[in-house]
């Protein structure tokens, strides 16, 4: 009884994955194992972006929270037009975030060069301003603890903005150089 040949193809794939061996010197591999060495694939993530990612998704709840309290709590006390920009900024924030954060996980760890740069380019041109506003405008009645979470929020930002331009510039020199590698085959 013979495996279906997509079923084999999975657990050649998953065998040659998991079970094969990078550190094994090439004159010892056999005409056999060849195959497995074209497949051999360098990964390109960053450690450090997706480390800032996975932080910035822990903290991104509190920094919610504590947003929404302390509206609520200066909210009487701003004029109209800051009423109005905070609660737009509250919400844009919160939908950028969310999907930037998306982005960058799976354009980090799927190796992806859209993904990437568009959570790169949502980072610098939408969440940077919009953080650093909130972080220096002491129009807005700043409050301490708000001080506090848009700091921890603004190192995640430029983190990610510096490892994820670094893994973003790795991941167009390695495509592009496969594509050119593959003019010639």
């Amino acid at each position: 009884m013979e495996l279906p040949d997509n079923l084999r193809k999975r657990l050649e794939d998953f065998s040659r994955n998991v079970l094969f061996d990078p550190n094994r010197s090439i004159n010892a591999v056999t005409k056999e194992y060849e195959p497995f060495l074209l497949n051999d694939k360098r990964v390109l993530s960053s450690l450090h972006l997706q480390m800032s990612l996975y932080f910035n998704a822990c903290f991104f709840p509190f920094w919610w929270i504590s947003e929404v309290v302390m509206l609520n709590l200066k909210y009487p006390f701003l004029p109209d037009y800051y009423k109005f920009i905070l609660v737009t900024i509250l919400i844009v924030m919160s939908c950028i975030e969310a999907i930037r954060l998306y982005l960058g996980y799976s354009g980090n760890l799927q190796e992806k060069v859209p993904e990437l740069a568009g959570f790169w380019l949502l980072s610098i041109l939408l969440q940077l301003p919009l953080i650093l506003f909130q972080l220096f405008n002491e129009a807005i009645l700043i409050q301490p603890l708000e001080r506090g979470v848009h700091i921890v929020q603004c190192i995640f930002l430029l983190t990610q903005v510096f490892a994820g331009f670094i893994a973003l510039q790795d991941l167009v020199r390695h495509t592009e150089s496969q594509f050119h590698l593959r003019q010639f085959d």
